[in-house]
């Protein structure tokens, strides 16, 4: 790290990064190294370079919505058999915090081409497959990335014929293969101890709507989410997220149901928190296996979370959640479910315990990577403690 002077002055901290899409989120990487070891002056430092909080996050790197309000710290591995660990912090454009507490898959995807090009680890071959341990949850997964020889070396490749939905063009494949996801942030696969709830929502000091039972499926399969049919709350369900964003009544049931149900999964009062998230279903109408619409907790994602879909597509094999009765499943134990969100789909390939068919033994998907800038990111010095 180094300081920009004048007449002896500090005045801004150079950091050391590089500015990668991961998936359909982006946001700045970081040897963890480069940042204060003291994780308030860290969280400072975090806000400044986004820019949090300021709607426009005009004075940082931050893209003004949750999905490009995203930081990724990187470290060698420590735990055994662990090649690489990442700890994901979600920033808000409007809001002073930083969360460590969830995933976020998407960003899990440039990890391994960050890692490599700092130098925490080395190419293998064609392929480079390195095991990455998220330190948020304790969740492992790994991530093979493409790297070809060239006349460097052997170098991440970014481009190729891959392509998701919410990300234009083509990329080099990046595969997920995620080892143990149940239970991420709550106590197990179904924190409730039930496939299927009844909850009773009731409207609080200010909140105009009336009294409703709703039924859920309180579910962490990598992400925590709350899923319920979109017609148990008088909506179709294929409304865009700006439709949904603007139906103020909707959002103010939604948000209710939310802290109503994190009580039941044990997560205590999430106001604070950007978990669980919440998760519209309905019928496909593009021949897919579900229709979904998810909320990141206040706002319409416009796609869908990659551990949200993980957690959806888990739904979906189980007897008796609220996806029974409209979602669309293949034959077999190992099952590719196509998850459609409002810009398009997400595959998510789920194999079944052949001793357990209510249990996910391996969940894998496709993402894209793509580094977008390599320097350094000036923030103010009155960030940082001792230059003060």
């Amino acid at each position: 790290m180094s300081a920009c002077a004048h007449n002896g002055l500090i005045m801004q901290k150079a950091i050391p990064a590089l500015f990668m899409r991961g998936g359909t989120s982006r946001g700045p990487f970081f040897l963890e190294s480069d940042l204060p070891a003291d994780t308030a002056a860290r969280d400072r430092v975090l806000l400044a370079v986004m820019g949090s909080p300021d709607p426009r996050q005009i004075d940082g790197l931050g893209g003004a919505h949750p999905l490009t309000s995203k930081v990724g710290i990187v470290r060698r591995g420590t735990a055994p058999g662990v090649d690489v660990e990442f700890l994901f912090a979600q920033l808000q454009p409007d809001r002073d915090t930083v969360d460590t507490t969830p995933n976020c898959g998407n960003m899990l995807a440039a990890v391994v081409p960050f890692a490599i090009e700092r130098g925490l680890v080395l190419p293998q071959g064609d392929e480079t497959t390195v095991r990455v341990l998220t330190r948020n949850t304790g969740m492992q997964c790994d991530i093979t990335v493409r790297t070809p020889m060239t006349p460097e070396g052997r170098r991440v490749s970014y481009e190729g014929d891959a392509r998701i939905d919410g990300v234009p063009g083509r990329s080099a494949p990046i595969t997920i293969n995620f080892l143990d996801t149940a239970g991420s942030v709550c106590s197990g696969l179904l924190p409730t101890g039930r496939v299927l709830d009844t909850v009773r929502v009731e409207p609080g000091e200010g909140e105009d709507f009336e009294a409703f039972d709703i039924e859920v499926t309180c579910i962490d399969n990598g992400m925590p989410l709350v899923m319920f049919r979109a017609a148990d709350l008088g909506r179709s369900g294929y409304e865009t997220p700006a439709e949904l964003n603007a139906d103020a009544p909707l959002k103010a049931r939604i948000e209710a149901l939310r802290l109503r149900a994190s009580e039941l999964m044990g997560l205590g009062d999430v106001r604070s928190r950007n978990y669980p998230k919440m998760t519209m279903v309905s019928e496909p109408r593009a021949g897919g296996s579900i229709s979904t619409r998810c909320f990141i907790p206040h706002v319409c994602h416009e796609a869908i979370g990659v551990l949200a879909a993980v957690t959806v597509g888990t739904a979906c094999v189980l007897e008796g959640s609220v996806t029974q009765g409209i979602a669309r499943m293949p034959e077999g134990a190992r099952k590719t479910v196509s998850i459609e969100h409002p810009s398009g789909e997400f595959s998510v390939e789920l194999e079944l315990d052949p001793d357990d068919d209510q249990t996910v033994s391996r969940a894998a998907l496709l993402r894209t990577a793509r580094l977008i800038m390599r320097g350094e990111v000036m923030v103010p010095a009155s960030a940082y403690p001792e230059t003060r």
